[in-house]
């Protein structure tokens, strides 16, 4: 677990506060001190998503489309045949362009034709699979890929955790605060949640170049992903 601690000390004479009808607000009459805290939790990834492109060009747009769309369904079919399911297979883009390039001797822009291109991502529940599953994506035409991006499935428990040691961390903090004020107690006043994610290494983009120069299975490392939780909260010193 690692553990940030980034106190906003605010000590202040509070007056009563008036009540809204969509804010409710406790009254305080002594100090209060405001303390922001994060704590992070980090765990083993469960799921890695990772995208695979087609990227086709053809004279005509009907043919450049007909190309991707006959090689885009070839990557799907080999996707789906490495057992992942049709749930965890979703269509990100769909792009057919115009291509140009421009003439240095004419100085104008000369079309060369149209590209069309096709990107899925795909979520795996094998970690460990990931690298076969790259090299089985690009051996079926995939031209592009990127990712991996690595997470939890389901991070509830260990945000739970990270609210946990960051309501703790605080309470001792304002009571330290407190005790140097002159004050023996602390009552809770507001408290204020927001998540902090971050994932596991940064996602790189392979082409199928890169990974047909080597032999074996492009190495993938899932390393730790991380999810918090930063509470901001507010005592008031009590006697």
């Amino acid at each position: 677990m690692t553990r940030y601690a980034v106190p906003a000390l605010m000590l202040t004479a509070a007056l009563p506060m008036s009540a809204h009808a969509a804010e409710v607000q406790i009254a305080s009459s002594g100090p209060v001190v405001e303390l922001t805290v994060m704590e992070e939790v980090e765990a083993e990834p469960d799921i890695v998503t990772v995208g695979a492109g087609v990227t086709t060009n053809a004279p005509t747009a009907v043919e450049a489309l007909r190309q991707n769309s006959q090689a885009m369904r070839a990557v799907i079919d080999r996707i789906k045949s490495l057992g992942v399911a049709e749930r965890d297979i979703q269509t990100s883009s769909i792009n057919l362009n115009a291509r140009y390039d421009y003439d240095q001797q004419r100085q104008e822009q000369v079309f060369r034709g149209y590209q069309a291109s096709n990107r899925v991502t795909v979520k795996l529940r094998e970690i460990e699979e990931t690298g076969e599953v790259l090299d089985a994506l690009v051996a079926a035409g995939a031209t592009d890929l990127n990712g991996p991006q690595f997470s939890l499935e389901d991070d509830e428990a260990a945000k739970a955790s990270a609210r946990r040691a960051a309501m703790q961390r605080a309470e001792a903090q304002a009571r330290e605060y407190a005790s140097m004020a002159g004050y023996s107690n602390i009552r809770l006043l507001e408290i204020n949640e927001s998540i902090q994610g971050r994932s596991g290494p940064q996602p790189i983009v392979v082409t199928a170049s890169r990974m047909m120069d080597k032999a074996e299975s492009a190495p993938v490392e899932p390393g730790l992903v991380s999810t918090g939780i930063s509470v901001t909260v507010k005592y008031e010193m009590t006697r």
